[in-house]
């Protein structure tokens, strides 16, 4: 389909022509037909992994595919029906009904009565078929009339019947990473036979980025977004379409910002995204969140930097932030975007609103800058170990003042070492909680230090 210089490629002839020719959009073209053609799952096709050894030797059991969409699910089950002995057979389960089930069945029953043929049954987005529709398959997984391979977005342990989960394998597959839907994009750009290479198309290193970043690890949306730019794009006058950032930006239909991972504008985004929590703008700091999420950011390093702040700068003015953007970060990692936007954002929100306290990170920059200075300086013999045979001999743990025993569970003696006595490190402020600490503590410490008799305890 070669274009005239400065022609645009008429996208709807197009569209009309691979129907003519019986062929499919270009994710569908590009999907791998080996295991070796397969980028992604090296944990779960791995040349030393048990899928990939069952895969080449058509030794398989029933299996469940769970990821997100674009991860490779059907890749691995065409791979899997191009390479096995067994009559492959495939269902969508969203338009799928109990009939097309038992046709399936039937023809399972007469390849292994007739021809002692396996049948593999694969069943994509399976978590869409209810409890009665997994029930009738059941006995035919179990006795082997029907090898199931499952496809879900879903989690099984959740949307797929339990005796069926037990009767199967349940292999995870994740999100791509940037290099790998970048080797996708370059295979589709530069393939002859089943890509775009008849097009004489380019791609520079910035849209190629661009593209990886936002297809947020779906193969399939990086793939169609490439399509859709070869065959919008109008050729130069050198003959050749050339994709650039913002050519790729308006087929993936997301605005580009400036917003370099690796550069300036990363490190000054978080930089600012940090500092407005720390000084209590929450407006800002959710601006800046929406700033890194709608440019791609790792969800998971943003919500490390909440921690970090929630630590660092609110501290124990209210304790209960770092709790709060620790589950947000544990809930991130549980269920992805777009969703996980709105728990960073619960989190951003608490962290920059609460009262500010930096007085432990003081405390521990000021402590291990002693320890630096000071070097090993040895404990009181009256707090060292004594639970062992011949400690007392040592004098060790002789004097120790057992603190439960006292008033307000507190006792005036030496903790630090001998050579730090009243060095401060720990100064808490006055705001939010840490105010009541630091009257706990000078409370404490002045009912012990004159105490009934005049003798200090």
């Amino acid at each position: 389909m070669s274009k005239s210089s400065n022609e645009t490629i008429d996208l709807f002839s197009y569209m009309s022509s691979i129907s003519d020719e019986n062929e499919s959009p270009l994710a569908a073209r590009m999907r791998p037909e080996t295991l070796d053609e397969v980028v992604g799952q090296s944990h779960i096709i791995g040349p030393d992994k048990l899928l990939y050894r069952a895969i080449k030797a058509d030794k398989l059991s029933s299996i469940i595919f769970y990821g997100p969409p674009g991860t490779g699910k059907t890749t691995l089950a065409k791979v899997i029906a191009a390479t096995t002995s067994a009559d492959f057979r495939q269902i969508n389960a969203t338009s799928a009904g109990k009939k097309d089930m038992e046709e399936v069945v039937d023809i399972a029953k007469n390849n292994k009565v007739m021809n002692d043929t396996r049948t593999i049954l694969f069943i994509d987005e399976i978590h869409r078929f209810n409890k009665a529709q997994q029930d009738y398959l059941l006995p035919y997984v179990e006795d082997g009339t029907i090898i199931l391979i499952g496809a879900t977005t879903e989690n099984p342990y959740f949307e797929v019947n339990g005796a069926l989960i037990s009767r199967s394998m349940i292999f995870e597959l994740y999100p791509l990473t940037d290099d790998e839907i970048k080797t996708l994009l370059k295979r589709a750009l530069t393939d002859d036979k089943k890509g775009l290479g008849s097009y004489k198309a380019d791609i520079t290193d910035e849209a190629l980025d661009f593209l990886a970043d936002q297809a947020g690890g779906d193969a399939r949306h990086a793939i169609n977004a490439l399509e859709l730019g070869v065959l919008t794009t109008t050729r130069s006058e050198d003959g050749m379409i050339h994709l650039t950032a913002d050519v790729v930006s308006e087929c993936i239909q997301k605005r580009r910002l400036r917003f370099d991972k690796d550069g300036d504008n990363h490190y000054d985004t978080i930089s600012a995204f940090i500092k407005s929590m720390r000084g209590s703008d929450p407006d800002a700091a959710v601006y800046y969140l929406a700033k890194m999420l709608y440019s791609g950011e790792d969800i998971k390093f943003i919500a490390r930097r909440i921690m970090i702040c929630a630590a660092e700068d609110v501290g124990l003015a209210d304790p209960n932030a770092l709790n709060v953007a620790t589950s947000a970060a544990l809930a991130v990692e549980r269920i992805g975007m777009p969703e996980s936007q709105i728990i960073l954002a619960e989190a951003v929100n608490y962290v920059a609103s609460a009262p500010k306290s930096n007085s432990s990170n003081n405390s521990i920059e000021k402590a291990m800058a002693t320890v630096q200075e000071t070097g090993n300086l040895p404990v009181p013999d009256h707090l060292r170990d004594a639970h062992y045979k011949g400690a007392a001999k040592l004098g060790r743990g002789k004097g120790y003042l057992y603190a439960h025993d006292f008033p307000n569970h507190y006792v005036d003696q030496q903790y630090l070492p001998y050579e730090l006595s009243g060095t401060v490190f720990y100064e808490p402020s006055e705001q939010g909680y840490e105010n009541k600490i630091r009257e706990h503590l000078a409370r404490i410490k002045k009912e012990a230090s004159t105490p009934k008799g005049g003798e200090k305890k």
